[in-house]
């Protein structure tokens, strides 16, 4: 007969803490950590009404739910009050990033969007990833319809010959003739039908290959639409020779370039157009000011409410706004999570960017 295997015990007594929670935690916005024995941080949560949240999860069953897996594991819950949802949504971000949970798989959150990756390495290459918790790969986007990015990504590729096989393919370049005693061949057939300069095989030099990457990354960041011109190019020549099938064929390249070149640098004016104050209302009138410029909170106080305070708040927003324009490309990787929350905050709270102020609003004049 087959065992069920048998559960582990929980880490506390979940009984005391049920009481203490309903003894203590308030329906409050608020964000809360799950931490275990060794005080170690295990989940980051937020919550709009903390009472409500938490007790929730001592009506999921274990093992099946991700909540009773979470509660059995630790060994304490342990809050702080935020004065808005905005705030918690804020807090939550940060802690994660700060403390790296083990079961804050996806920042607690659904991605919808997509960024276009360039690795670094000998032969970098561009790919199509919704993770932001990579260090070492310049991200552009955000994008929102993944189908499309990936067709304009495979064209872009197609075009400058860049490589799309996988991290650990070993990379030879021309320039290390030693190695090329045999007969060399490619590892795939995007090299024989001419969508790849075979990196992998030695069929390109290291420094012509990184001038395709750097072609690649200058249409990524819009100071170039050399790609398009090409397309443009080809397009018009088989018309002429009056091959209008290819012709099409290359009118689809073009439209998915164009395309992407738009989409770019839309994500890129979005995320410029988040530079103001905003003012976001307490649940308790504990209103604050938020300092956000290209996407980043800079700085957050309670609402200046007296000439003290409104003094003291001018000064910050004349020292951020004094400090040179952050790039607009590639995405700052400690950051971008917070930029997509912004995004999604203010798209979803039309209401929200009616109490913004731009910061030349709050600049002290001279």
């Amino acid at each position: 007969m087959r065992r069920s295997p048998a559960l582990l015990l929980p880490a506390t007594d979940l009984r005391a803490l049920r009481h203490r929670i309903r003894a203590l935690a308030e329906n409050r916005p608020a964000v809360y950590r799950m931490v275990d024995p060794s005080g170690q941080v295990l989940y980051v949560g937020k919550a709009k009404r903390l009472r409500a949240r938490l007790l929730s999860y001592f009506g999921a069953r274990y093992p099946e739910d991700k909540a009773a897996r979470i509660l059995h594991a630790a060994q304490d819950v342990q809050w702080d009050y935020v004065p808005s949802e905005f705030a918690a949504l804020l807090g939550e971000l940060r802690l994660i990033r700060r403390h790296r949970p083990a079961y804050n798989y996806t920042m607690n959150r659904t991605r919808q969007t997509v960024f276009l990756a360039v690795s670094g390495g000998r032969a970098p290459k561009l790919t199509l990833s919704a993770r932001t918790d990579r260090n070492d790969v310049r991200r552009y986007g955000p994008l929102t319809a993944p189908g499309q990015a990936r067709e304009a990504l495979r064209v872009l590729n197609d075009l400058l010959g860049l490589r799309d096989c996988a991290d650990r393919m070993p990379m030879v370049f021309a320039d290390q003739g030693d190695l090329f005693a045999e007969p060399r061949r490619a590892a795939c057939m995007r090299h024989e039908f001419r969508h790849c300069s075979g990196p992998c095989a030695g069929f390109v030099a290291e420094w012509a290959y990184h001038r395709q990457v750097a072609a690649a990354v200058a249409f990524l960041e819009g100071r170039t639409i050399q790609p398009i011109d090409r397309v443009v190019a080809e397009m018009m020549a088989c018309s002429d020779r009056g091959d209008y099938e290819v012709a099409t064929r290359w009118r689809d390249r073009f439209d998915q370039l164009e395309w992407l070149f738009g989409a770019l640098n839309r994500a890129r004016a979005a995320i410029a157009l988040l530079t103001f104050v905003y003012r976001d209302p307490g649940d308790f009138g504990d209103d604050r000011a938020y300092l956000v410029r290209h996407g980043v909170v800079r700085a957050s106080f309670p609402w200046p409410e007296t000439p003290i305070e409104e003094v003291a708040f001018r000064a910050v927003v004349a020292e951020e706004v004094s400090r040179p324009e952050p790039s607009p490309a590639p995405l700052p990787a400690d950051t971008v999570d917070e930029t997509l929350l912004l995004l999604a905050w203010f798209r979803r709270h039309g209401e929200a960017l009616r109490r913004t102020q731009p910061l030349e609003a709050w600049i002290p004049q001279a």
